[in-house]
């Protein structure tokens, strides 16, 4: 099975048995990725990525733990750089369009005793560069209380964030992300540890944010959530394995192919990918 960047001209490609299909559409490419590639050191993360998400899409990215998942969302939001081809958002460079992007990490990746309220970690996501306790207009408080609102934290914007459960932990950076109503929201494993309860309601609050308007790109290793809720899947392991609609790249051929020995099914029926984190924490306010 080949992997085929889209064009300009096409609004949606998938693979099926080994073929490229495109169909013809007026959808806008919210983001896209050309011949991306990305090295640590000697260590290639990234080689010759090819493909593209539609407008007002969720697109699922999955692969095995030290793939390039995360590497994939850190070139978007500018925390990587490329080493060779580009990142496009909204047909320009990434990095020109920073304001119009969210991004919510892994939760390894924020030191959650840091002493903030939950409402200080969403104005974080409105003026970084003010400094935390800063004050904040009228229109950045009324956007955080939006934002908290969306997400059904508002009555606890006062609660220190160690103080929060795994699920209003997602939620509170979700509302940092979402507070400056970016048109692309990035995702970072954000259903790691929930329960199904917590995971469906992470994702019921995804879709009303696509309602209005924002395309979502989230890494993450449960196979059945991306199955039930992605318009798309990349499969990434170094490489862009596949990229189309899950009935027609979940399949056995792909995922033997970028998951091998890591890929577990549960008897419940539902499919995860094995993993491992080694993250240094970082405080809140840090992307």
């Amino acid at each position: 099975m080949h992997a085929h960047p889209l064009t300009e001209a096409h609004g949606h490609a998938h693979t099926r048995d080994g073929q490229v299909h495109a169909h013809e559409a007026f959808t806008h490419q919210a983001v896209s990725f050309h011949n991306l590639g990305v090295r640590y050191g000697p260590t290639i993360a990234l080689e010759a990525v090819s493909f593209a998400v539609e407008n007002g899409s969720l697109s699922g990215v999955i692969g095995p733990n030290g793939g390039g998942k995360s590497t994939l969302l850190k070139t978007i939001v500018g925390l990587v750089a490329p080493n060779t081809g580009q990142v496009l958002v909204d047909g320009r460079p990434s990095h020109r369009m920073r304001r119009e992007i969210g991004f919510v990490p892994q939760l390894e990746q924020v030191d959650w005793n840091f002493p903030v309220t939950v409402w200080d970690v969403v104005m974080m996501g409105l003026t970084p560069s003010r400094g935390l306790f800063r004050s904040h207009s009228k229109a950045n408080r009324d956007a955080a209380r939006a934002a908290l609102e969306t997400v059904d934290l508002l009555d606890l914007r006062n609660r220190g964030i160690g103080q929060l459960s795994g699920g209003q932990r997602r939620r509170a950076l979700l509302a940092r992300a979402i507070a400056s109503h970016p048109s692309l929201l990035l995702l970072d494993e954000p259903m790691t540890g929930l329960d199904p309860s917590a995971q469906h309601r992470f994702l019921d609050i995804i879709d009303r944010l696509r309602e209005g308007g924002a395309t979502v790109v989230m890494c993450t290793h449960n196979l059945t959530c991306v199955s039930a809720r992605a318009s798309d899947v990349a499969v990434i392991n170094g490489r862009l394995i596949a990229y189309g609609p899950p009935d027609e790249v979940l399949r056995e051929s792909v995922l033997a192919d970028a998951f091998g020995h890591q890929l577990v099914v549960h008897s419940s029926g539902g499919a995860f990918a094995l993993h491992h984190h080694d993250h240094r924490p970082a405080w809140p306010g840090r992307n």
